[in-house]
C-alpha cells in the first residue's frame, strides 16, 4: 500500500485510499477548480473537506502541505519520477494535473502557451478583482462610509468582463477548445450570483459572457464536481477532532 506517512495532513484528514490523488479543499470558486479538472481529465482522487475556518486551514496538519492557508491542495502519490508530491496553488494543480493526464491543456506548443495565457488572467485579475469586489460589497467590507474601494473594484470587475465577453465572440471557449483555462474561468463568473452583483456589473447585458458561464454548468463532470467535498459535511469536521474521512471517487 502506498506510504503517505511523510505528509502530515494525512493524520488529521486520513486517506481511505492512499493510491489515488488526495484532494484537500471547500467549494469556492478555488476550490472547484481542482475538482472538476479531475472530474473532466477522469483521475481518481480522495476529496476531503478542509473548512474555510482557521481551526482547519490555519491547523499545523494543514499548514504542512499549504504554509499559505488557502484551499486547495492536492497529494498525488504517483507524482514526478514516481516520487509523492505535494502541491497547493490552483493553477499550479491545474497546470500539473492537465500535464500528468495530457488533457486540457492543448494540442501543441501554441495552444498550451494561449491556455496558460488565459488561466494566468484569471489567476491574477479576475479571482483577485472578484474576491475584492465580494468583500467590499458583501462581506465586511460594505460597513466602511468610504465608496471608493468598492467602487474600484466594481468598475475593475466591469472590465475585466469586457475583456472576456470580447474574447469568447465568435466560440464556446476561452482559449479555443475547453481548457483548464475555463475550470479556472467560469467557477469565478459563477461567483457574481453568490456576490449578488450580476445587476451591479452589468451582466446580463454581456452578449457572450452569460451564455457561456451556462454552457460550462452544463457540463457532466462541472455539474458533479461543483458540490466536491460536500459542503453538508461540514459539521463533522467540527464535531470530531479529525475529518470524518470520505469515500474515494472513481472517475474511470
Amino acid at each position: 500500500m502506498t506510504d503517505l506517512s511523510a505528509f502530515p495532513i494525512t493524520q488529521r484528514w486520513p486517506a481511505e485510499d492512499p493510491s489515488v490523488i488526495q484532494l484537500y479543499s471547500f467549494p469556492t470558486p478555488n476550490g472547484v477548480k481542482v475538482s472538476i479538472a479531475l472530474e473532466e481529465m477522469g483521475l481518481d482522487y480522495e476529496p476531503h473537506l478542509v473548512t474555510l475556518s482557521d481551526s482547519d486551514v490555519k491547523s499545523d496538519a494543514f499548514l504542512s502541505l499549504n504554509p499559505n492557508n488557502k484551499i486547495p491542495a492536492i497529494i498525488d502519490p504517483n507524482g514526478p519520477d514516481g516520487e509523492p508530491i505535494g502541491l497547493f496553488e490552483s493553477g499550479a494543480i491545474l497546470i500539473y494535473l492537465a500535464e500528468k493526464s495530457g488533457k486540457l491543456l492543448g494540442n501543441s506548443a501554441h495552444e498550451k502557451a494561449k491556455i496558460i495565457q488565459w488561466l494566468m488572467f484569471q489567476m491574477g485579475g479576475v479571482g483577485p478583482m472578484f474576491g475584492q469586489m465580494g468583500f467590499f460589497w458583501k462581506f465586511a467590507g460594505k460597513e466602511m462610509e468610504d465608496p471608493l474601494p468598492r467602487n474600484r473594484y466594481r468598475d475593475e470587475a466591469i472590465r475585466l468582463l469586457a475583456v472576456i465577453d470580447e474574447a469568447l465572440e465568435g466560440q464556446d471557449w476561452i482559449a479555443g477548445d475547453f481548457s483548464i483555462a475555463d475550470i479556472a474561468l467560469a467557477p469565478w463568473l459563477n461567483a457574481l450570483e453568490f456576490y449578488g452583483m450580476k445587476e451591479e456589473v452589468g451582466y446580463y447585458d454581456l452578449k457572450n459572457v452569460p451564455a457561456y458561464v451556462e454552457r460550462f454548468y452544463a457540463r457532466p463532470a462541472v455539474a458533479k464536481a461543483k458540490r466536491i467535498p460536500d459542503p453538508s459535511a461540514a459539521h463533522q469536521t467540527a464535531a470530531n477532532a479529525t475529518s470524518t474521512p470520505t469515500q474515494p471517487r472513481k472517475t474511470a
